[in-house]
């Protein structure tokens, strides 16, 4: 049976002193190697959710337990979040005046490697993201699919646990995004924990579980 690598109980997260209830009494608890998705229109609660699971923000009420750790006794968590979760985002966040090698290298600083490590692994991940050819290339030069792929390597820089993905293809073509979709589903198969936010309800299907969020609740899986 697979670990146990988020377990989140009776989350609650509030803004405006308490007026807004983003997250209202969540549940979740997600094994390691799963790859699933988060549902549900916008203002339910989807990014809220990832933020908490990826120590972007911290809880009003309940637990956050990722790898075993409750996220409510960490300290650092930046250098939690350089050593455990990965993030894709819509917009791929790139440098655009280093090349897609030097993106993928970023993260890598925080773990102190020395510049050999850091551009070996660099060159490893852009190849297992197909883009070998593109080391030197800076992201005015790549296509959108090309430049998520990037982003994609630089969020497995530091080999986290859990691949946060929040609408990965939402700025993408359908061709695009069906290579990054195929190149999430393969990191899974690698043995990745991938949670994916997405309105895209074909892409969602692909996840071994499907969680739909209204008014900050999981409404059914």
């Amino acid at each position: 049976m697979a670990k146990t690598i988020i377990k989140i109980k009776d989350l609650v997260k509030t803004f405006e002193g308490g007026r807004v209830r983003a997250l209202d009494g969540v549940n979740l608890e997600v094994p390691e190697g799963e790859f699933i998705s988060i549902m549900g229109p916008s203002g339910s609660g989807k990014s809220t959710l990832l933020n908490m699971i990826g120590a972007l923000d911290r809880p009003t009420e309940g637990e956050v337990i990722v790898d075993d750790v409750d996220l409510s006794k960490v300290k650092n968590l930046n250098e939690f979040r350089a050593r455990k979760v990965g993030f894709v985002f819509q917009l791929h966040n790139l440098i655009p005046t280093l090349t897609a090698l030097e993106n993928v290298e970023i993260p890598m600083f925080e773990l102190g490697l020395s510049k050999r490590k850091r551009v070996e692994r660099a060159k490893r991940l852009l190849e297992l993201v197909g883009l070998g050819e593109r080391l030197d290339y800076i992201p005015t030069k790549l296509s959108g699919g090309e430049r998520q792929r990037v982003a994609i390597a630089r969020a497995l820089a530091n080999n986290p646990k859990i691949i946060l993905a929040d609408e990965p293809t939402g700025n993408l073509d359908s061709a695009s995004s069906d290579e990054i979709l195929y190149l999430l589903l393969d990191l899974n198969q690698r043995g990745q924990t991938i949670v994916l936010v997405t309105h895209d309800e074909e892409m969602a299907e692909h996840a071994s579980v499907v969680y739909r969020l209204k008014d900050g609740k999981i409404i059914e899986t």
